[in-house]
Parts: structure tokens; sequence; C-alpha cells
């Protein structure tokens, strides 16, 4: 039988079973090592493997001389059938940086489009329907981003890709499924209590089945790459300038409702306002 062993992180393999069980004997190889043979449903320890439980055994007892076995080649060739990949870490922090800098990039120009195409900002705050559909072309930009190119600008920035489990792009269709569960599941319909809700049962779901609950359903996996230092202030700097678009626009409709309910809030804002842009007319 041909077994497959993990070694520094990458597979190794394929390799006959009388050779692991040399190496065994050899001490070369150690009772938690992971490995997989066909009929196995994922990666486990050798000792929890049938086939060399005998081995592991016997070494427990006694010392044993391990006995001359021919050297065999190893295929430098994998055969069929293929072992399971080993799944790439989450990266949930960067994740949800990626998740919430593509989110305010794209409120940012929404907010000013708004005010350019003089609409009624304060009716668009009091009506949590506009919230909601306020981020629905954004959903429909990131569903052909990653059908296209598997990544946005946030992602991009940050180093992540989103593929197939195989490495290849998405079909328009899987695209879109996973931007509905995200914009679902993801971020509660951005209403702010129910993304807060969502967000944090998406966490420990992505802790226990090792990715959120929308790539696991779709069979996807990210790609990530070594995050450089000096995207770190870029990231930073992108966050605040987009915030800061987003408060001129909105501020001034804030604090008018803010100050109708907290009369020292309406005079500290009397004497200190905040920069906004001008109203349109």
């Amino acid at each position: 039988m041909e077994i497959w062993i993990i070694r520094n992180g990458e597979k190794v393999g394929p390799i006959e079973d009388y050779e692991v069980r040399r190496r065994i004997n050899a001490g070369e190889i150690s009772p938690d090592s992971p490995a997989w043979h066909d009929g196995l449903d994922s990666w486990r320890p050798f000792s929890e493997i049938d086939l060399f439980k005998h081995e592991f055994s016997q070494l427990q007892k006694a010392v044993k001389t391990p006995e001359p076995v021919k050297e065999v080649e190893i295929p430098s060739a994998p055969t069929v059938p293929v072992p399971p990949p080993v799944a790439p870490p989450p990266r949930l922090a960067r994740r949800f940086l990626a998740r919430w800098l593509d989110l305010i990039l794209y409120a940012a120009v929404w907010w000013l489009l708004m005010w350019f195409a003089r609409r009624n900002i304060e009716a668009i705050l009091l009506n949590p329907w506009q919230m909601f559909l306020q981020f629905v072309p954004w959903f429909v930009l990131e569903i052909i981003l990653i059908h296209k190119f598997a990544t946005t600008p946030g992602k991009a920035l940050l180093g992540l890709r989103v593929v197939n489990s195989d490495g290849s792009l998405l079909t328009l269709a899987a695209s879109t499924h996973r931007a509905v569960r995200v914009l679902i599941a993801g971020i509660g319909f951005g209403w702010p209590l129910l993304s807060i809700f969502c967000q944090t049962v998406s966490f420990f779901t992505a802790k226990k089945l090792g990715k959120p609950i929308w790539d696991y359903l779709g069979n996807h996996q990210v790609e990530s790459k070594p995050l450089r230092l000096w995207i770190i202030p870029i990231v930073i700097a992108l966050f605040y300038i987009a915030a800061q678009v987003q408060m001129a626009v909105i501020a001034p409709y804030i604090f008018k409702h803010s100050s109708d309910l907290y009369p020292a809030l309406k005079e500290q804002f009397e004497k200190n306002p905040p920069w906004h842009l001008p109203k349109r007319h």
C-alpha cells in the first residue's frame, strides 16, 4: 500500500508501506507524524493508523535493531489516488480587514456620489432599506471581480485571492452564491446590530470549520501571500481617508438628530462643528 506523509509542512510520497515500516523501526518517523493512505478520509497521526500500530507498540517494549532492507526507488510523480491537500491557514484577521476595507472604500465613493447627485442625505440615513440598498451595487461588483480576478481591491492589497479548492477561478454562479451568503451571513445586510451578530457567529463558525461558512459551503479557499510591513500604514491611511469622506457627507445630519436628544451635544456642536461638505440644493 502506498503511504503519504507530511514533512516540514509539505506532502511527501507515495512511499510503500514496507519502506514506511523500515523508517519507523529506524526512528525516522515519529508516532505523531501526519500520514494518509487510500481509504482514509483525512490526514491522521501514524499512531492512529492500523497498519503501523504494531510497529510503534514493539518500539515501546524494546529497542530493536533495524533489519537491513533493500532500498527502493521512490517514484517522483504521485500515482492515483492522490491524498487530500493540506488546508491553507484561514487568515481570519486579514480577511476581516480586507472585507471592511472594501466596504468602507465603496461607502465613501457611494456617499460622495449621493452628494454630487443632490440626493436627500437625511432621508437616506433615516431609511433602513436605503442603507441596505447602499451595499447591493458593491456586491454585484464583487461578484464580477472574484469571478474574473479572484480578488478585490482590499484583498489584493492584503495579498488574498479567492479560488476553488483546486486553485481554479470561481464561476459566475459560484461567485454570486458566495456574495449572497456574505451579504446575509457575513454583514447582516449592513444593518449595524445584525451585522455585529452575524460577524460574531461567522468568526466562531470559521474557527470550528477552518474557513467561513460561505467558503465552506462553496468548497472555496483563500490563498494568501506573505504580508509586507509597508502595507500596514497604507491600509490605515485608506481607512482614515474613507471614514473622513463619509463623515464629511453625513456628519451634519447625524449631529443634528443627536443634538435634539442631547442638548449638551448640541451646544458643543455649535461651538465646534465637524468638517463637512457644503449642502447642495
